[in-house]
């Protein structure tokens, strides 16, 4: 089974009470407070791995881990150290890669609206490649290039026309989209960049069709798509462009009715696909990038709460409140994303309820999980969420002033902070008072 098909990080184990990476969860609740986000070391690099064998056949393969997932030092120099690029969306991430040590030439700039500050720091960095999304940005990347008497390696972002089965939030490679050009305008851009943009070297294409996906068919239409745009721009305009980023958006396992398939069986299809598709169109197989993100951090993750209050609603439902919520963890409320939990100080052989997890922020939609059956919680039990390595950490907010979370990293029975809990100084460390108004 791969990493991305666990529920729980793999080192996970039930003693007296849960344990991840050798480290009792209620004593890293205690020594570091709560919520506390975990990483899993072992997980994190056992994935890394998962996905370097099963590509590793095919000759020309790029790993790209899209750190808008989770990006902090720690866990960036960890996957430098497995061999895996990156890909960045802001100013950010670069510098937060740059200094994790990152070969910044195996490093790629994404997104739809990247700043001049932000293209120049990439630039000065070294990027390896950049994403252009749009014409706006090829002229605004061409003229920075130019002003830096330097040439910059594209990749033509396009929205192939796919629409894969996850949340319409998080899919992008659909025609309507905000992200890429649609395939009728890559003439255009291409014969722009032949005649007025020289500073600007294109290298191939890259899409991306979504997030969370449990389907290895949308990832071959998405290729077939792809290499047979390729092999029309190389005949019509004699060119030799052969990289193809294909984007990241493996699913993973958040409950028991996810199933998502197997690092080995993506890359299976998606090898094949790329062999069946480069003889349809008489071209090379061509340099893929792969950029998983959730797949590589998600199950190494999870969140510690403390649980307090309980409310039952007389015909109603329970709710047990804990000391975190949509600040940590937005997705439930954003786009109805769905958790498991177990109480980590409480074995499932204990009295069972059915209660709905609700957290301390002031909305009604700040609901974590709904209709759990758990150990009956009471306050001061812990509860551990699995799978919250991806898209909770990077989405996390100061809503009604409360401090982010703390990070640890655990590995071999050892623990050691990565991110440190924010203090109520934190919150007003970059704001003032105008004199005027001493």
């Amino acid at each position: 089974m791969s990493v991305n098909q666990s529920l729980k990080p793999i080192t996970t184990k039930r003693e007296n009470n849960l344990t991840i990476g050798g480290c009792d969860l209620v004593e890293l609740a205690k020594t570091y407070g709560t919520p506390l986000y975990v990483i899993d070391e072992v997980s994190l690099r056992e994935i890394c791995k998962e996905y370097k064998s099963a590509f590793k056949d095919y000759k020309n393969i790029n790993m790209m881990y899209a750190s808008k997932a989770l990006c902090s030092l720690a866990t960036s120099k960890i996957i430098a150290d497995e061999g895996f690029g990156f890909d960045t969306v802001s100013a950010g991430e670069i510098y937060t890669v740059h200094k994790a040590g990152a070969n910044m030439s195996k490093v790629l700039f994404n997104g739809n609206n990247k700043t001049s500050r932000e293209i120049e720091l990439a630039i000065d960095l070294g990027v390896g490649r950049f994403s252009v999304d749009n014409f706006y940005e090829a002229e605004l990347l061409n003229q920075i290039a130019g002003k830096k008497n330097t040439t910059v390696s594209i990749l033509l972002r396009v929205a192939p026309g796919i629409e894969c089965h996850t949340h319409e939030y998080i899919q992008t490679g659909q025609i309507d989209s905000k992200f890429g050009f649609d395939l009728t305008q890559t003439d255009e851009i291409l014969n722009k960049i032949q005649s007025d943009y020289s500073n600007l070297k294109v290298k191939g294409l890259h899409a991306h069709i979504g997030s969370q996906i449990f389907e290895p068919k949308s990832f071959e239409d998405e290729i077939d798509i792809l290499i047979k745009e390729l092999a029309r721009i190389n005949s019509k305009y004699k060119l030799n462009l052969n990289e193809l980023n294909i984007g990241g958006g493996l699913g993973v396992t958040y409950t028991n009715d996810d199933n998502p398939p197997s690092v080995e069986v993506f890359a299976a299809s998606i090898k094949q696909a790329l062999k069946i598709s480069a003889e349809k169109y008489s071209i090379e197989e061509p340099v893929i990038y792969i950029e998983p993100g959730r797949s590589i951090i998600s199950t190494a993750g999870v969140t510690l709460y403390s649980i307090g209050s309980s409310k039952q609603v007389p015909n109603g439902r329970k709710y047990i409140a804990i000391d975190g919520g949509m600040a940590d963890n937005p997705r439930p409320a954003m786009y109805q994303a769905v958790y498991s939990a177990e109480i980590a100080n409480k074995k499932d052989n204990c009295a069972l309820e059915t209660v709905t997890i609700a957290g301390r922020f002031c909305e009604s939609g700040d609901i974590l999980i709904e209709k759990i059956i758990l150990p009956k919680p009471e306050a001061g039990d812990i509860l551990c969420v699995y799978n919250t390595g991806a898209y909770n950490y990077s989405m996390a907010s100061n809503y009604n002033r409360v401090e982010k979370p703390a990070m640890v990293l655990v590995n071999n029975s050892q623990s050691d902070m990565i991110v440190n809990r924010e203090s109520l100084e934190d919150l007003v460390l970059r704001e003032c008072i105008p004199d005027r108004l001493k």
